[in-house]
């Protein structure tokens, strides 16, 4: 079992931004991948980004908006939320995989999850 521990997460004002980081038991996946979760919901993919290459992924709904990075030197991946809005209230869920093309946007594509952090958009 790989732990895998997301932070950052916490309450902003509708415009604001918040930055999530990922970490996996201090080691480097293929992928790297944020879903998130409201509540009464599905989860649905955000980004991902292919640790090999820096090749990212993003749902319509937040591009533009988010990117994600990597951190070579923690290893770590991040994802910088901008222009947050309260339909971008979830708890956000980091996973890490393979990186197998056909299944970065997919939470089949990934293997180990975090436990997930609360982003709360309200005034």
């Amino acid at each position: 079992q790989v732990e895998v521990e997301e932070s950052g997460g916490g309450l902003v004002q509708p415009g604001g931004s918040l930055r999530l980081s990922c970490a996996a038991a201090g080691r480097t996946f293929g992928s790297y991948g944020w879903f998130r979760q409201a509540p009464g919901k599905e989860r649905e993919f955000v980004a991902a980004i292919r640790w090999y290459n820096g090749r990212t992924y993003y749902a319509d709904a937040v591009k533009g908006r988010f990117s994600i990075s990597r951190d070579r030197a923690v290893p770590s991946v991040d994802l910088q939320m901008n222009g947050l809005t309260p339909e971008d209230t979830a708890v956000y869920y980091c996973a890490v995989g393979r990186s197998i093309e056909s299944t970065m946007m997919t939470p089949g594509g990934y293997n180990y999850w975090g436990q997930g952090t609360q982003v709360t958009v309200s005034s």
